[in-house]
């Protein structure tokens, strides 16, 4: 197979999501089952088409980078500038066909699994359209070669986002969390967008390939590293918006107010990764200093979502804090330099992941159901302390959200072992080459802190009793359109998908898939070498392998004492913890911090402003129409009284001295005579006087 017919089938898996999306959302409801089978259908044919470029391009050209472009805007050559040009074109690379698969396989596995969960739904047409349309952004992502076009799929995405979280727009929660997370992205991607802009101004060009080897030769931001630097951060701040990295992690946990499949969607898979990805492409021109910020706010990130997690009750919101510690932990990874143990986490966790949301959709739609025929509408059926005993009743979804939990967990023999294993001893690492211990020393607490609330989640979910033994009967397994995804996520989370030895991924085929790529950044800001992390990493691999599976089945072990033995009462380590567990299920008041320093600066602007535009700016407009009311009255006045006046006064007295001489004119010439005699005597008498 050629590479013109590899990059022919990358068309084909681009557009055919945006097609369904067409279908759908103007004929949908007039379609055979509102034409969920052409969604379902359109997204089985990409995923074919997408392991037949994997195993065609690993197997065949395993070495190179295929690219199609056209010019599609020809500025020619600009005074002082330089000749500008605008491409746009497809490049396929390992990194990019392996997330094809990752992509087109998840959002296969959503739909399938929402023909059972979203049956009867008002709006269940445009529920498939708008999958077809988060596909086709999150695909145009993927496959882009240069910044423009990455930035155009990255703001489709956060529309497709928006549009399915809010998919159940009566309800005020669900749209406020449409809001917040379409507002919050767009934070970050003002960054991400300056930082694009820095990087056109400098290159002229938006293509990685062109950019990338100009930093190769010398040509840097202003001549300066810092710019460099700059810019890669301003790059990662479109990162931090879209994988929820702190502080912008806020609007990720609201957003589980959409569809339980949006959420394994969405929100586990693939948007979110889309943040890990963008560092991963741009990871060559990622100088050492912004590297180490990357590192720290990946770190941040994953306690900050362990930490939380351990408190909550709502099922979907234990699941949402323990993507964004995983996503921290994929940030991370990324940034001490342990490059393909991050991408290799962010493929593993898009399995386990998206199962244990679909799981929690099983749970929640036979929770649903049950107390539906109870005609229960109080009870919440997303609360775990409302759960307990569904082991015996939904077996399939015990076996694979425990299969899940183990993966997440980082236990050996599953897939989350191997990349977290990899993660762990990346830090070790970095530790022992630049002196960062902190950062080891805390990604091993939450691999622990993951284990405990991972199985606190499993237990008090499926273990023990059911909380209410009346609508226990009432409970069923979901139906097969719904297992089926969830064995198949179960299978992919077990380790010989990716490497035939269950405790070291470096000998597996991803490893020889994906390297880490040479750094073009000047030597003076270079990261740590490659060859000095890699033979670092390999020295600390079984000490951190021994490490994360003890600290794992600690975890697990404190687990089961606590919920499942009951050796430990829960309630008086919530008492013990006092202010701290407060903390912890409050989310760490990030909420209400930003409510009173952003939201509450922003109407705090808002009302100074309109005190401003009614005080000072009406005032001056008010005094100003006030005076010109008042000049108009005097100048009025002054025409009406003294212009008109001596107008009408010379007329008045014109008409007076008419009146006077027209006594004089007789008409009769005796009398003018008799009035020049009499003048002349007059005059006569005064000069002789004089």
């Amino acid at each position: 197979m050629t590479s013109d017919t590899l990059i022919q089938f990358a068309l084909y898996i681009l557009f055919l999501p945006l097609l369904g999306f067409l279908l759908l959302i103007f004929f949908g409801k007039r379609l055979p089952r509102q034409g969920d089978w052409i969604a379902t259908g359109i997204l089985g044919v990409t995923l074919l088409l997408s392991l037949i470029i994997l195993f065609v391009k690993l197997l065949s050209y395993p070495a190179e980078t295929f690219i199609s472009q056209f010019t599609w805007i020809d500025f020619g050559d600009v005074p002082f500038i330089g000749p500008i040009s605008v491409e746009l074109g497809i490049m396929l690379d390992n990194l990019s066909v392996i997330m094809l698969v990752v992509v087109t396989l998840v959002s296969f596995l959503v739909h399938v699994f929402s023909i059972g969960y979203m049956q009867g739904d008002v709006r269940y047409s445009r529920y498939f359209a708008y999958l077809g349309l988060f596909s086709f952004s999150m695909l145009g992502i993927v496959i882009t070669h240069n910044f423009l076009m990455m930035y155009i799929f990255w703001e489709l995405v956060g529309l497709s986002s928006y549009l399915l979280i809010g998919h159940w727009y009566e309800k005020k929660t669900a749209s406020d969390a449409a809001k917040k997370a379409f507002i919050v992205n767009r934070i970050g991607d003002a960054g991400m967008f300056v930082g694009i802009m820095i990087i056109f101004v400098t290159f002229s060009t938006f293509t990685f390939e062109k950019i990338f080897d100009s930093i190769a030769v010398g040509t840097i931001p202003f001549g300066s590293e810092a710019w460099l630097t700059a810019a890669g951060i301003l790059i990662f701040c479109g990162a931090i918006g879209k994988s929820a990295q702190f502080p912008l992690h806020t609007w990720l946990p609201d957003a589980m107010e959409g569809p339980t499949p949006v959420s394994a969607l969405i929100h586990a898979a693939t948007m979110v990764a889309a943040g890990v990805y963008l560092i991963a492409r741009t990871f060559t021109i990622m100088t050492g200093d912004a590297l180490m910020v990357i590192t720290y706010i990946g770190l941040i990130t994953a306690i900050i979502g362990a930490v939380i997690a351990i408190t909550q009750f709502d099922i979907k919101k234990v699941l949402a804090y323990s993507t964004i510690s995983q996503l921290g932990y994929m940030v991370m990874a990324l940034g001490t330099g342990a490059f393909t143990a991050g991408f290799f986490h962010l493929v593993t966790h898009a399995s386990f992941k998206a199962g244990l949301f679909l799981g929690s959709g099983s749970v929640i739609h036979a929770m649903h159901e049950a107390l539906h025929k109870k005609h229960d509408h109080q009870t919440d059926p997303q609360d775990i302390r409302n759960m307990g005993g569904l082991k015996k009743k939904m077996p399939v979804t015990y076996l694979t959200f425990l299969i899940f939990t183990l993966a997440i967990s980082g236990v050996p023999f599953t897939s989350g072992f191997l990349s977290k294993d990899e993660i762990l001893a990346g830090t070790l690492g970095f530790a022992s080459v630049t002196g960062h211990y902190l950062v080891p020393v805390l990604a091993f607490l939450v691999a622990g802190l993951t284990a405990f609330y991972m199985f606190r989640l499993l237990i008090l979910t499926f273990h023990g009793d059911h909380a209410d033994s009346s609508r226990e009967n009432d409970i069923h397994e979901s139906p097969g359109v719904m297992t089926i995804p969830l064995i198949i996520f179960a299978a992919l989370s077990l380790w010989f998908f990716y490497s035939f030895n269950p405790f070291g991924a470096s000998s597996g085929w991803f490893y020889a898939a994906i390297e880490r790529p040479m750094s073009v950044v000047p030597s003076v800001v270079q990261p740590v070498a490659a060859e000095v992390f890699k033979d670092a990493v390999h020295h600390a691999h079984t000490l951190a392998m021994v490490l994360s599976i003890l600290i794992a089945g600690l975890g697990i072990l404190f687990a089961f004492v606590v919920y499942h033995f009951r050796r430990v009462d829960a309630d008086r380590l919530k008492n013990a913890a006092g202010p701290l567990y407060d903390f912890s299920y409050n989310k760490l008041y990030f909420d209400e911090m930003y409510d009173r320093s952003v939201v509450g600066g922003t109407m705090g602007l808002s009302n100074l402003s309109k005190w401003f535009d009614d005080t000072i700016i009406d005032g001056i407009v008010n005094g100003s129409a006030a005076i010109t009311r008042w000049w108009s009255a005097f100048t009025g006045r002054f025409d009406n009284v003294v212009i008109d006046g001596l107008v009408n006064f010379s007329a008045y007295f014109t008409g007076f001295i008419g009146l006077i001489l027209r006594k004089f004119q007789t008409g009769k010439v005796q009398t003018y005579i008799v009035f020049v005699i009499f003048s002349i005597i007059v005059f006569f008498f005064i000069f002789r006087t004089l």
